[in-house]
């Protein structure tokens, strides 16, 4: 696992990969990563964008842009935390993610942008 604190928010980030949903002879890889929002301020904050970078070991890169994340943009009070599960889908059995949310101090309406920590995707088979 790992965990980036910006401004009072901590995003810590366990990945798992998922071999029944892979396909490694048609180089598909499926990952499944849980995030942890946790608000260590002393302010309630919404999630409302999200930016991912994610980079196959060929060379693949894209960008993901949107509103929230798995359709919600939650409200995190202080000391809360919100947890969810996405996955990506790779053309390669190595990668990494990395990126940023966009969040509202919702008590004097400053937009603050919150780094997501880079994290590895790699098939278990490639540790051997």
């Amino acid at each position: 696992m790992v965990t980036k604190v910006t401004e009072g928010v901590s995003v810590s980030v366990e990945t798992f990969y998922q071999p029944a949903q892979s396909n490694p002879v048609k180089s598909e890889y499926l990952f499944a990563y849980r995030v942890t929002i946790e608000n260590l301020s002393t302010m309630p904050v919404q999630l409302l964008r999200r930016h991912w970078y994610i980079i196959d070991s060929n060379g693949t890169n894209r960008e993901v842009e949107g509103e929230g994340v798995i359709g919600q943009q939650p409200i995190i009070e202080p000391g809360e935390k919100y947890e969810y599960v996405s996955a990506a889908n790779l053309n390669s059995d190595v990668g990494k993610m990395y990126g940023t949310y966009q969040m509202e101090n919702l008590y004097n309406k400053k937009i603050i942008v919150v780094n997501i920590p880079e994290f590895q995707l790699v098939a278990p088979f490639k540790m051997n």
